[in-house]
C-alpha cells in the first residue's frame, strides 16, 4: 500500500495542489518558499501521531493568502491510498471507513475539511445570487470559532477542480451558493463519510518524519528531539525483569562510595555550619545530606548514555558539538533512520518515511549516496529537496515539482502523460545536466557551447544582471534535439515557460559552385547549402511542435550565433576585431580578418566571425571572447525575445537596476550632458515609485538618449508584462 495522491486546497501557500506519488522513493523539489514543509505538515496532520488531533484546529495563517478574505472558505487536505492489500485486517480497516464502496478495497481516501459550521453554511446558502452586500455582512460575523474540523473517508469530490469547489463550497466572486429545496446548505455525498475522532489511521501506520537538519546539536539537547534517547527508550522496554539487578547493585555501591568520600562529607558539614552561623539553630534545616543520583532504573540508566563519534579517518571520539556540521547531521540522520526501522519492525500495515531536505551541510557525493541507498522493504519514502545532486539521481516519474502559479504554488509532475521512451530520453538529459531546470522559474534551451557560455555573459555585461537573478536556467542540449527536454513543459506537466534557441543556418554568402573554387571553398559551400536545408526543416518541425503548447516557443538565429552576433551591430564587430591578435599569429592572416570585419558586407564580416570561432573551436572561442565583452555589446534580438518569453516579467527593482546600469555606462563614456543625466535620473525615480510604467519610462529615456539595447529588451518583455506566472 502506498500514498498515490495528496491534494491541498487553500492550505498555506497552496491555493490548489495535486501531488501524485508512486510506490518506493519519491522526490518533492522546489525552490525556497515553494511549500515543501507545508506539504509535509499537511500529511502529518493526518498520519503523524505527534500532530494528529491537537493540530486539527487551524488558524488564520493556515488559509491561503491569495484568498484575500478567508472567511467562509474551506481548507481541504486529502490523501489517497492505492494498492491496498487484500489481507483481511487491511480490508477491514478500510472497508468501513475510507473506501469507495463495499467491494474489495484497492483505493481509499482519508482527509480532513476545515470549514464553517452548519449554521454559517446555511446562512451563505440563503443568500440571493449576486448579493455581495449580504455576503460581506455574514463574513463580518465569522471567526475561527465558527469553523469545524471533519475527518472524512470515502471521498470522491476533487476540490482542486475550481468548478467543483464553487459548486460545493460556493462562488464568492459571483455570490452563488448551492442550496437544497429547503434553502439550506446541501449535504454532498461525494465529500465522503465522517470518520469518528477516536479512529485514526496514524495508529495503524508506521510513520516517521525527519525534519530539515537545522541545528542537530541543539536537538540532541532537547529530550523529545533526541533520536538516541528514543532508541534507548525502545531498547530499555525490552529488558527482562531482573536483568539489570546486578548493574543496579553496582550503581548503589558506587552512589554510597561517592557519598561517603571525605571531601563530600566535609562540604556537607561546612554547609550545615554556615546555615547555623547565618540564620541560627531555629531556622536551620533539621537534616541535610549530599547524595549521588546515578539512576537505579534500567530506563534512566539507558537515558543517561551519551554518544561519542570520531570523524571519518580519525581515532579521536568527541561529543556531537565537536563534530563538523555535516558530520553531526549525518549522525542525526542515521539515528532517525534507525528509529524508523525500530518503528516499522512492529509490522504495521504500512510504513511511511518523510525526509525533509537531507542535504544540509552534507557533501554532494554523500547526498547522492544517501538518496540511492536509503530504501526499505514495504516502505514509501518521500524526500523534499532543493539539491540538484539529489534530484540528479531521482527518476522523473517519481518527482513532483512545486512551482509558482499566480498568487499560489502548485505541484507538477514532469513525466505525466509521456510515453516510456520520452521519459527515458528526458531522464538521460536530466542526469547529464544535473536537473537544475527542475528548480528554475524559467528555462532557455540552447544548442551549443557558444550560447551556453556567451549568452549569460552578454546579459550580465549589457544589463548588469545575471540570468540567475532573472530566475532563468540556460540549458545546453548539445544538439538540436530540443523536444526531449521541451516535452517536460506543458499544460499537463511543468507549467513553466521554456524558450528554444537554435540556428536556421541560412546561407549568408554566395554558394554558387565555381570551377575556380579550391577544395576548402567548395566543401564550405556544399556544407552551407546542406545546413540551410536542415535548418529550414528544423524550423518547420519546431514551429509545428510548439504550435499548440503555450509554454514552449522556438526562437531562431537567422544564420548561426557567431554570424548573427556580428550582424547585430557595429559595436559587436569591433569587439570581434579586438580578438584577432589573440587568435592569429601571422600578420597576413590578421590583416585579412581585420579587413573582413571592417567591411560593410555581411557576407564578408559574417564569414570572418565564423572562421574565427572555427579556428579555436566554438567553445574555446566563446571562453576567450567572454573576456572581451563590454556594456557596448549588442544582444541579438532573437535572444532577447527568447528571454522575454521565458522570464515573462521582472520586478520593478530589477528593471530600475537595469535602467541605472545603462545610465552609469553612458555617464562613464561622457555621452550625456548634465541636463540629460538629471532627466534620466528623474525618470528612473518616477518609475521606482510607480508614478510611470516601464513603457513610459523607456520612451522618456529614449527621447533623451537613444540606446537600442535598452529599447530592445523593454520591447522583448512588453508582450508578457501582464503575465503573473513568473
Amino acid at each position: 500500500m502506498h500514498i498515490s495522491r495528496i491534494t491541498l486546497v487553500n492550505y498555506r501557500n497552496f491555493s490548489s495542489a495535486d501531488v501524485r506519488l508512486t510506490q518506493g522513493v519519491n522526490t518533492i523539489v522546489g525552490e525556497n518558499g515553494s511549500g515543501k514543509t507545508n506539504l509535509f505538515r499537511a500529511v502529518r496532520l493526518l498520519l503523524d501521531e505527534n500532530l494528529v488531533g491537537r493540530n486539527h484546529a487551524l488558524n488564520e495563517i493556515d488559509f491561503h493568502r491569495g484568498l484575500g478574505d478567508w472567511r467562509g472558505h474551506w481548507i481541504a487536505v486529502n490523501i489517497e491510498f492505492s494498492d491496498i492489500s487484500k489481507d483481511e485486517s487491511m480490508q477491514a480497516l478500510f472497508m468501513h471507513r475510507t473506501a469507495d464502496d463495499d467491494s474489495p478495497v484497492e483505493r481509499a481516501t482519508y482527509g480532513f475539511l476545515f470549514r464553517p459550521t452548519r449554521e454559517i453554511r446555511d446562512q451563505l446558502a440563503q443568500l440571493a445570487d449576486g448579493d455581495m452586500a449580504g455576503l460581506q455582512a455574514i463574513r463580518q460575523t465569522i471567526s475561527l470559532d465558527d469553523y469545524e474540523t471533519v475527518i472524512m473517508g470515502r471521498g470522491t469530490a476533487d476540490l482542486t477542480d475550481l468548478d467543483t469547489y464553487r459548486r460545493i463550497v460556493g462562488d464568492f466572486d459571483s455570490v452563488i451558493f448551492s442550496r437544497d429545496e429547503n434553502g439550506h446548505a446541501p449535504d454532498f455525498p461525494e465529500l465522503g463519510v465522517s470518520v469518528p475522532r477516536y479512529f485514526s489511521l496514524a495508529k495503524e501506520f508506521s510513520f516517521s518524519y525527519i525534519a530539515a537538519l537545522r541545528d542537530v546539536v541543539r536537538d540532541f539537547q532537547i529530550n523529545r528531539n533526541n533520536p538516541l534517547r528514543v532508541l534507548l527508550n525502545a531498547k530499555s522496554e525490552e529488558i527482562p525483569p531482573g536483568d539489570f539487578d546486578s548493574i543496579v547493585a553496582q550503581v548503589e555501591v558506587l552512589n554510597s562510595a561517592i557519598e561517603s568520600r571525605n571531601d563530600v562529607t566535609e562540604i556537607r558539614d561546612e554547609i550545615r555550619s554556615t546555615f547555623k552561623q547565618t540564620v541560627g539553630e531555629t531556622y536551620s534545616p533539621t537534616s541535610l545530606s549530599i547524595k549521588s543520583e546515578l539512576p537505579l532504573e534500567a530506563t534512566r540508566l539507558f537515558q543517561s548514555l551519551k554518544l561519542y563519534v570520531g570523524e571519518h579517518g580519525e581515532t579521536y571520539e568527541g561529543g556531537l558539538n565537536e563534530l563538523s556540521l555535516g558530520g553531526a547531521n549525518l549522525v542525526f540522520l542515521t539515528l532517525k533512520l534507525l528509529e524508523f526501522q525500530y518503528r516499522s519492525a512492529r509490522k504495521a500495515i504500512a510504513n511511511f518515511l518523510i525526509i525533509e531536505e537531507p542535504e544540509a551541510h552534507i557533501h554532494t557525493h554523500v547526498q547522492k549516496t544517501l538518496f540511492e541507498r536509503v530504501e526499505y522493504r514495504n516502505t514509501q519514502i518521500i524526500y523534499s529537496t532543493h539539491s540538484t545532486h539529489i534530484s540528479e539521481v531521482s527518476q522523473i516519474e517519481r518527482v513532483n515539482v512545486l512551482a509558482k502559479s499566480g498568487t499560489g504554488w502548485q505541484a507538477y509532475q514532469p513525466s505525466h502523460d509521456l510515453d516510456p521512451q520520452e521519459i527515458k530520453g528526458a531522464q538521460r538529459f536530466l542526469d547529464a545536466i544535473r536537473c537544475n531546470l527542475l528548480f528554475a522559474r524559467s528555462v532557455m534551451l540552447v544548442e551549443g557551447d557558444a550560447e551556453e557560455i556567451l549568452v549569460p555573459s552578454l546579459i550580465k555585461q549589457v544589463y548588469g544582471v545575471s540570468i540567475d537573478e532573472l530566475g532563468l536556467s540556460l540549458i545546453n542540449v548539445r544538439s538540436t534535439g530540443f523536444k526531449t527536454l521541451a516535452n517536460l513543459f506543458d499544460e499537463k506537466r511543468i507549467q513553466k515557460y521554456c524558450a528554444i534557441v537554435t540556428d536556421l543556418d541560412a546561407v549568408f554568402f554566395d554558394t554558387t559552385a565555381d570551377d575556380s573554387d579550391n577544395d576548402v571553398t567548395a566543401a564550405r559551400k556544399k556544407r552551407a547549402l546542406g545546413s540551410s536545408l536542415t535548418g529550414a526543416q528544423r524550423k518547420r518541425d519546431l514551429d509545428e511542435y510548439a504550435a499548440h503548447n503555450p509554454f514552449v516557443q522556438p526562437y531562431y538565429a537567422r544564420h548561426t550565433f557567431e554570424v548573427d552576433f556580428a550582424l547585430a551591430s557595429e559595436q559587436n564587430r569591433n569587439l570581434l576585431l579586438s580578438t584577432v591578435d589573440e587568435i592569429y599569429v601571422q600578420e597576413a592572416s590578421r590583416k585579412k580578418l581585420r579587413t573582413a570585419l571592417l567591411s560593410k558586407e555581411p557576407s564578408k564580416f559574417g564569414l570572418a566571425s565564423l572562421k574565427m570561432a572555427e579556428k579555436l573551436g566554438k567553445g574555446w572561442f566563446a571562453l576567450m571572447f567572454v573576456g572581451f565583452l563590454t556594456p557596448a555589446a549588442t544582444v541579438p534580438n532573437y535572444i532577447l525575445e527568447a528571454l522575454g518569453f521565458s522570464v515573462r516579467s521582472l520586478p520593478t527593482e530589477t528593471w530600475a537596476r537595469i535602467l541605472q546600469y545603462r545610465l552609469d555606462y553612458w555617464m562613464s563614456l561622457d555621452a550625456l550632458t548634465s541636463e540629460a543625466t538629471d532627466a534620466i535620473t528623474s525618470t528612473i525615480v518616477r518609475f521606482q515609485i510607480e508614478e510611470i510604467d516601464l513603457s513610459e519610462a523607456n520612451n522618456l529615456i529614449q527621447g533623451v538618449h537613444e540606446d537600442l539595447q535598452l529599447d530592445s529588451i523593454v520591447k522583448a518583455f512588453a508582450l508578457w508584462q501582464s503575465s503573473t506566472n513568473h
